[in-house]
């Protein structure tokens, strides 16, 4: 690959992914000005427009999403070139890696995780980054982020999920509520009870909601707090109840823990990665901690056509692509 030719892709990719000319040229430690021409050249030897300009602002249109699909592994292979080689010699010494993911994950999933991963690679510079869904989806396709963590309803065709662990739907209750003498709770039971749920953009609601309503059932939302620790606590106080994953539970607390698998699905938490782009020594290392299988199943998913990719519809976490995440 010629050394201009190069130029102008990371100039390309990198407007592309942060959708902005002034943040590729802050990026690539470049003027606006550069970036532009280099984009512009791309084109003009291309024969083809990469983006639609309105003004200062621009978006990348269907030659530029073609282009962008073929030219980021390679663009991302050669900047990677050099701790690729190391990490085909047995060497995963420096490096950085970027990690996007709820406060749940962080929190009850990932230290076990983090702490056999910095044993293992202490040169290693990991950053977590405690985001939003919406927030970690932007990250993850701006570049800012290696993957995510996390899990999700609604799979973008630009995104892949890996699916690596599974957990069960809970109701929890304060330990003298009416619930906990009875045998046999019905969901017709739990819902006469006040609920303490994430706010309402949150897909813990959603998928509380839509439960309730398949059953032809009426619920009542006494307090929307957000993270689990937080609902916890209020329902350690009796102001409420709610349904959590059993992933936040431990044996010490001072709550009463009642499986709801019955009506309410298993939570699936994995990898969440774009398409396209390299998966980096670091990246690979770490996820390969969180799933010895992961090689195999990404190696399935590229082989799949996109036509025929299944989205998953019953997970769901701290990442739910866009603005549905739990807390």
């Amino acid at each position: 690959m010629q050394a201009n030719r190069l130029r102008q892709l990371r100039a390309f990719c990198t407007t592309a992914l942060t959708g902005s000319m002034s943040r590729a040229a802050e990026r690539l430690h470049l003027s606006q000005p550069t970036v532009s021409q280099l984009v512009k050249s791309l084109e003009t030897e291309l024969g083809v427009a990469l983006f639609t300009r309105r003004g200062p602002h621009i978006e990348i249109n269907s030659a530029g999403s073609a282009l962008l699909e073929t030219a980021l592994p390679l663009v991302e292979g050669m900047d990677r070139l050099p701790e690729t080689l190391r990490a085909k010699l047995g060497e995963t010494a420096g490096g950085r890696l970027d990690i996007a993911a709820g406060e749940s994950t962080i929190l009850y999933l990932l230290p076990e995780y983090v702490k056999r991963f910095t044993d293992a690679f202490p040169g290693v510079d990991l950053h977590l980054h405690n985001v939003t869904g919406r927030d970690g989806m932007k990250m993850l396709r701006a570049g800012d982020v290696d993957f995510a963590i996390g899990s999700m309803i609604d799979v973008p065709d630009d995104i892949r999920y890996v699916p690596m662990f599974s957990y069960e739907p809970m109701l929890i209750t304060a330990l003298n509520h009416p619930l906990t003498r009875q045998e046999d709770i019905t969901l017709a039971d739990i819902s006469r009870c006040g609920l303490i749920l994430p706010p309402r953009h949150l897909s813990t609601w959603r998928m509380v909601d839509i439960v309730f309503h398949q059953h032809g059932l009426r619920y009542e939302v006494v307090l929307e707090a957000g993270g689990w620790e937080v609902i916890k606590r209020f329902v350690e106080l009796d102001l409420g109840i709610s349904i959590v994953t059993s992933i936040c539970l431990r044996a010490d607390e001072r709550i009463a823990a009642m499986p709801v698998g019955r009506w309410f699905p298993r939570r699936s938490y994995g990898a969440v990665l774009r398409r396209g782009r390299v998966v980096s020594p670091q990246a690979r290392a770490f996820l390969l901690l969180l799933d010895p299988d992961f090689a195999r199943h990404t190696e399935e998913a590229a082989a799949t056509p996109a036509a025929q990719r299944q989205r998953p519809v019953t997970a769901d976490p701290d990442f739910t692509g866009y603005d549905r995440s739990l807390p």
